[in-house]
């Protein structure tokens, strides 16, 4: 193993943890496809929230081709990537307490609707504030999470627990804390994160199971369609237009 090329360790390493999450998050993955599936029906709204790299997971969601039309971003200002300044800021308002209050409050999340929260190490205060507050107005909580942080760091919020103390349905990735699948005898650090590449893809996994389980239900899912391809912007057009009240990133 130690003669592999580096790009080939870390794709069979990546192949491993999805094959991990799809053997071992099984249950949970069809839960939290179900469980967008009612919300939907009933009329509720949809949204997805991560901070820093975990926002990636988030927005992969919205606004997507081939993804469901409801997925809305919860978006906290200086938190949504990397591209506030200094990067470093966004790593900081996540230990801030409060934000979260303020963020849900002004936010047109309101009970009934779903609320998908992503977060690595789910021990910050933001993710872990974000899940009290969503559940206490009654939002239905998906935490994303690595499960292995809980028992090998420390919670950052206050009440010293962690977002997957706090959801409705916890997806598991199965991230190894500090997030790198690769080690080099001259390398100091281990590097090759994988966490964007499982996280994506688990939540895809749910997306799937929820527009599956619509069409189950003879409820066609509001699908949205890529617009590179003949007709894409009609159908789009169309399907923002019958749902736009449960849209938020179009106007």
């Amino acid at each position: 193993m130690g003669d592999s090329k580096p790009a080939d360790r870390y794709l069979d390493a990546a192949i491993g943890l999805l094959r991990r999450v799809r053997d071992e998050e099984a249950a949970s993955i069809a839960a939290a496809g179900t469980l967008l599936a009612d919300i939907v029906t009933a009329g509720g709204r949809l949204f997805a929230f991560g901070a820093g790299h975990s926002s990636l997971a988030a927005q992969d969601l919205v606004y997507r081709a081939g993804g469901l039309a409801l997925m809305n971003l919860l978006a906290v200002p200086g938190v949504v990537g990397v591209d506030v300044m200094p990067a470093t800021l966004g790593s900081a308002l996540e230990r801030v307490d409060g934000l979260a209050a303020a963020v849900l409050d002004s936010s047109p999340l309101r009970a009934g609707d779903a609320l998908v929260i992503i977060s690595l190490s789910g021990r910050n205060a933001l993710p872990v504030e974000m899940a009290i507050n969503a559940r206490a107005l009654g939002i239905h909580v998906i935490g994303v999470t690595s499960v292995a942080y809980a028992t090998k760091t420390g919670s950052r919020h206050s009440s010293g627990t962690f977002l997957k103390d706090h959801c409705d349905i916890v997806l598991d990735s199965k991230i190894a804390v500090g997030d790198a699948e690769l080690t080099l005898d001259s390398v100091p650090a281990p590097f090759a994160p994988a966490s964007t590449v499982v996280t994506t893809a688990l939540l895809q996994a749910v997306m799937a199971t929820a527009a599956s389980t619509l069409a189950e239900r003879g409820i066609e899912p509001p699908l949205l369609r890529s617009g590179n391809v003949d007709g894409g912007h009609e159908w789009n057009g169309r399907i923002l237009e019958e749902y736009g009240d449960r849209i938020f990133y179009h106007h």
